[in-house]
């Protein structure tokens, strides 16, 4: 009996791939000057287009905002063989790796900046997308601490996952400083600092000044503060 052929993936051709990415990377010089409020039709006038035929590519201005965003973190990873962050202490030099990248392409941060903010108000139509985001990585984050305990031969201490968010905060938080002066961080050597930090605070736990403040009478009391409900 004879066998029906193998059902073959199409794929763009070369020239509509081509045109897809004009309108994303001018997309994102939009969405970064003007968040997701900027017209369709400054997009279209970067790429010699008119507003339908941006639309023809991408069937309408949410989809394309929601490539945009795909788009950015497929750059992140184009160059790792299995296109997708690794594990464990990978995982935390290829976030520096990132900052570094991040550095040299200020229009892609400050874009991803901008929008995940417009992002937490209620019905922004990329809200689903960072709340997956952030959940996704704060996981794969916490997985790489746990990897790296095991390998140093530790317990991986209940804090991985209060770590993981505050690598993500770091990071986000220092891309903004470094967009509104980029004479005043070194993006990449500040977040690099703070992950370190974070990484050897999680591997071997050590008391700091602020896990202890001088009471009256010289005596150490310790640092709480939070609320009696808690």
């Amino acid at each position: 009996m004879a066998t029906s052929p193998a059902r073959r993936t199409l794929q763009p051709r070369p020239e509509t791939a081509q045109r897809r990415e004009e309108i994303l990377r001018a997309a994102i010089a939009t969405f970064a000057a003007k968040g997701y409020k900027g017209p369709l039709s400054d997009i279209a006038e970067q790429v010699g287009m008119t507003h339908a035929g941006v639309l023809h590519y991408f069937g309408s201005k949410s989809a394309l905002l929601l490539e945009v965003l795909k788009f950015r973190d497929d750059e992140d990873v184009e160059d790792l063989p299995t296109r997708h962050i690794p594990g464990g202490a990978d995982l935390f030099r290829h976030l520096v790796k990132t900052a570094f990248l991040n550095a040299r392409r200020a229009g892609i941060v400050q874009a991803f900046t901008v929008l995940s903010s417009e992002a937490v108000t209620d019905g922004h139509p990329a809200r689903n997308f960072f709340e997956e985001r952030y959940a996704n990585l704060r996981a794969e984050v916490a997985d790489a601490f746990r990897t790296m305990c095991a390998d140093e031969g530790v317990d991986a201490p209940a804090t991985v996952d209060r770590a993981a968010a505050s690598i993500l905060a770091v990071m986000d938080g220092l891309q903004i400083q470094w967009l509104l002066d980029p004479t005043a961080i070194e993006l990449g050597e500040a977040t690099e600092f703070a992950i370190e930090a974070i990484v050897a605070q999680v591997l071997s736990p050590r008391r700091t000044p602020l896990s202890s403040a001088p009471a009256v009478d010289g005596t150490m009391i310790a640092l709480d503060v939070r609320t009696s409900d808690e």
